[in-house]
């Protein structure tokens, strides 16, 4: 009986032992696979990066996502924004094309729509004209249009206050315009965190989210004699149809921004929404939000 006893023991401890082994073998299973499922931390070009799921606004990546750096044309979203938020806005409303338009072009050397002087365009086509190709002429005629004031310079300053007043209104406190288009004179700036909230914002309107997923456009606008031209307009983020899931939002570059980029993708339900400034060419701007998005699907 002794033996019996001790033998049953002997077995329980060992069960006992064999079921603690398995057991930390299996926890140990399971913390190799979490480890396994973290994504690694992607590294980038610009100086400046940041990304956060659209629907929950988690902070999925950062890389100096509060300095403040000039934005170049992903400006062009908060201009856009400001003009879709305003009341009763008719987006049919034929806007004249301006010489004043024109030869801000010139003088700035900028991207421009090729707005053509004493063409009728409309606030819809004048938009597309500023997301697309990033026509600073579009912008000009919009904040023109847009702005309050008797003259066209106080219509701009107008125009750029309600810029900054929306800014404001979402609680942004690293970002400031002094200009229509990102060509500003040296106080025109924001972050990663910023921009992306921005543009986050302005995803939740319809029409902006229609213009800046689209890749190309052909439009019918009305010329000084009453005839008609077509202008065709190509989106200038190369991310669109190349990137799986891509719907926007905004490139931007100058001679202090480099080359930034605002984009947003969804996959499965989920949408991430980032930007990166300050990266070194076109190319690098593209592969850091590839990056990117790709680190924010994994999370």
């Amino acid at each position: 009986m002794k033996y019996g006893i001790t033998g049953i023991r002997r077995t329980s401890v060992a069960a006992t032992v064999s079921l603690t082994a398995g057991a930390v073998l299996a926890s140990g299973a399971f913390a190799s696979a979490a480890t396994a499922a973290a994504p690694p931390t992607p590294t980038i070009t610009a100086k400046g990066g940041f990304v956060m799921n659209n629907g929950t606004a988690k902070t999925l990546y950062g890389k100096a996502a509060d300095t403040r750096r000039s934005t170049g044309s992903t400006t062009k979203i908060m201009t856009a924004k400001v003009v879709l938020a305003q009341k009763n806005l008719n987006l049919d409303a034929k806007v004249t094309v301006q010489k004043a338009y024109s030869d801000y072009i010139v003088s700035k050397n900028a991207s421009s729509a090729r707005l053509i002087v004493g063409d009728k365009v409309t606030v819809r086509q004048l938009l597309y004209g500023l997301m697309l190709p990033s026509g600073c002429d579009a912008a000009y005629a919009l904040a023109d249009k847009f702005g309050s004031g008797s003259t066209r310079a106080a219509r701009v300053k107008s125009f750029i206050g309600k810029m900054n007043s929306s800014a404001k209104s979402l609680g942004l406190k690293n970002t400031h315009f002094d200009s229509f288009d990102g060509i500003g004179g040296g106080s025109n700036y924001s972050t990663p965190r910023d921009l992306t909230k921005i543009a986050s914002s302005a995803m939740k309107n319809s029409t902006f989210r229609a213009i800046v997923k689209t890749k190309s456009t052909k439009q019918k606008v009305t010329t000084k004699s009453g005839g008609y031209r077509y202008m065709s307009w190509a989106n200038t983020n190369a991310m669109l149809g190349s990137y799986t899931g891509m719907i926007g939002v905004k490139t931007g570059s100058g001679p202090t921004a480099k080359y930034c980029l605002v984009f947003a993708a969804t996959r499965n339900g989920k949408t991430v929404i980032g930007t990166v400034l300050t990266s070194t060419s076109a190319t690098t701007r593209t592969a850091d939000a590839k990056k990117l998005l790709d680190y924010g699907f994994k999370k």
